[in-house]
């Protein structure tokens, strides 16, 4: 059983910073790629930052230069750095990692930004 848990949420005012965590727990081989998306109210699940095995990074373009994705493999976790923070980053942030040929999902953690 394969469970993603996500932590480091909460509420910060503009120009704040934060940093998420995505623990993967379970029986795990390998974990490949691994990202975080995020869901605003009222909107669809958007990608944030995806990071493959070998630390290849990749970001939407409205959070390039402020959210930072990383690793550590040895602990099957995936962070995401999110600084300078704005009012429209205001979502749920779920992590997901793909484990084989399956894509596994967290339960999400809320960011609220606002002064």
């Amino acid at each position: 059983q394969v469970q993603l848990v996500e932590s480091g949420g909460g509420l910060v005012q503009p120009g704040g910073s934060l940093r998420l965590s995505c623990a993967v727990s379970g029986t795990i081989l390998t974990v490949n790629a691994m990202g975080w998306y995020r869901q605003a109210p009222g909107k669809e699940r958007e990608l944030v930052a995806t990071i493959t095995r070998g630390v290849t990074a990749n970001y939407a373009d409205s959070v390039k230069g402020r959210f930072t994705i990383s690793r550590d493999s040895a602990k099957n976790t995936v962070y995401l750095q999110i600084d300078s923070l704005k009012p429209e980053d205001t979502a749920v942030y779920y992590c997901n990692a793909g484990i084989g040929i399956k894509v596994y999902w967290g339960q999400g953690t809320q960011v609220t930004v606002s002064s």
